[in-house]
C-alpha cells in the first residue's frame, strides 16, 4: 500500500511550482490537469507535466496526474499523452468528479489499450477516483468496486457541497445553523466504508484556507480519527501537520509492534489465543488492530524503540 498521508496538488500549468514539490516532503505529488489549470493552458499544462516526470526528481513520492472529467473535451487527450510520453513515471491516475462505475472502467480500458501499444506493463499505473457529488456517494460502492486498479477514493469536498446546496462558502467547515453533530460525518464515513469494502484507501479532500493550519489540523484531525488515509494539501504550510495527523505516534507504533510479537509468541510457543500484555488483555482482535497501525507507521517511516522480551 502506498503511503498518501499528505497529497500535494500541484498546478501544471506553472512550471516552478513543478519544480518546488519535488523538494517537498510529500507522500503524493498530484500533478493537476483539472480545477487549478484554465481551459486555454491544458494542453501546456500536460507537456510541462511530462517534462516534469521524465525528468524531475520525484523520489520516495506517488506520482499521480489528475486528468479532466469526462464531461470535458479533454480528457482523452489527458490521460493518452501523459501515459504515452512519461507512463513509465506515472504511478496513479485521478479521475475527477465519477458519478458511476462505467467512468472508472472506461479509463481502465484506454490505459490498458496504451500500455499494450507502448510496451508498457499493463496494470502497474493505478486510479484513483474523486467522490464529488450527490450521485456519486449514492453509488460509491458500485464505483470502489469497478476495476483492480483502484487504489483510492478521493472525498471532493467543494464541489460535493455545491451540489447538495450545503450553506456555506467555506469547504470542509461546518455551515451557518449546523450546531449538533459535524455535518461531513455520514458522507465520510460513507467513502471510507466503501473504500475498506474492497481494500482501498480513504483520502479526505483540500482545506481551503491555506494560511489557517489550526483550522487545517482540525480538519484532518476529524477523517484521521474515523480512520482515512490522508489528506491533499495546497500549501507547504500544510505538509508537516499531515504526515503527522495521519501517522500514528512514536508510542502508539511500538506498542502495536510488541502487540504483535507478543502474540505471535503467544499463538506459536505458548499455544494460546490470549495473553496479558502488561494490563491489556490481547488476541485476534487485537492483531488486527495493531497490524493497521503497524503498517501506517512503517509506511511513515518511523522506526520502532522497543523490543519484545518473552516472558520467563
Amino acid at each position: 500500500m502506498r503511503s498518501r498521508r499528505s497529497c500535494l496538488s500541484v498546478p501544471g500549468s506553472n512550471p516552478r511550482f513543478l519544480e518546488k514539490a519535488q523538494g517537498l516532503d510529500v507522500d503524493e505529488a498530484l500533478l493537476d490537469l483539472e480545477d487549478s489549470v484554465a481551459p486555454a493552458a491544458k494542453e501546456a499544462a500536460r507537456r510541462n507535466i511530462v517534462a516534469a516526470l521524465r525528468e524531475g526528481d520525484w523520489s520516495g513520492k506517488v506520482r499521480a496526474v489528475r486528468v479532466n472529467d469526462l464531461a470535458t473535451p479533454w480528457t482523452y487527450r489527458d490521460v493518452i499523452d501523459v501515459v504515452e510520453g512519461a507512463g513509465e513515471a506515472v504511478d496513479s491516475l485521478i479521475l475527477p468528479k465519477v458519478q458511476d462505475p462505467s467512468q472508472v472502467r472506461w479509463l481502465d480500458t484506454l490505459l490498458t489499450q496504451i500500455e499494450l501499444a507502448n510496451g508498457l506493463e499493463v496494470g502497474r499505473i493505478g486510479i484513483e477516483a474523486q467522490i464529488e457529488d450527490a450521485k456519486a456517494l449514492v453509488n460509491v460502492n458500485a464505483i470502489a468496486g469497478a476495476s483492480p486498479r483502484l487504489e483510492a477514493l478521493v472525498f471532493g469536498p467543494a464541489d460535493f457541497m455545491a451540489s447538495i446546496n450545503m450553506r456555506t462558502l467555506v469547504v470542509g467547515e461546518q455551515p451557518p445553523g449546523y450546531t449538533e453533530g459535524d455535518a461531513y460525518h455520514y458522507t465520510l464515513m460513507r467513502i471510507l466504508m466503501a473504500a475498506r469494502m474492497y481494500d482501498l484507501q480513504a483520502i479526505d479532500g483540500p482545506y481551503l484556507q491555506i494560511k489557517d493550519v489550526d483550522g487545517f489540523r482540525r480538519v484532518a484531525g476529524r477523517s484521521a480519527a474515523l480512520g482515512f488515509d490522508g489528506k491533499w494539501v495546497l500549501h507547504p504550510a500544510q505538509v508537516d501537520a499531515a504526515n503527522e495527523i495521519f501517522s500514528p505516534t512514536q508510542e502508539d507504533y511500538d506498542h502495536a509492534e510488541l502487540i504483535l510479537d507478543a502474540y505471535e509468541h503467544a499463538t506459536t510457543v505458548e499455544r494460546r489465543g490470549a495473553i496479558m500484555l502488561g494490563d491489556e488483555m490481547v488476541d485476534e482482535a487485537s492483531r488486527k488492530m495493531a497490524l493497521v497501525v503497524v503498517a501506517k507507521g512503517r509506511a511513515a517511516g518511523l522506526l520502532r524503540t522497543t523490543t519484545f522480551t518473552p516472558p520467563a
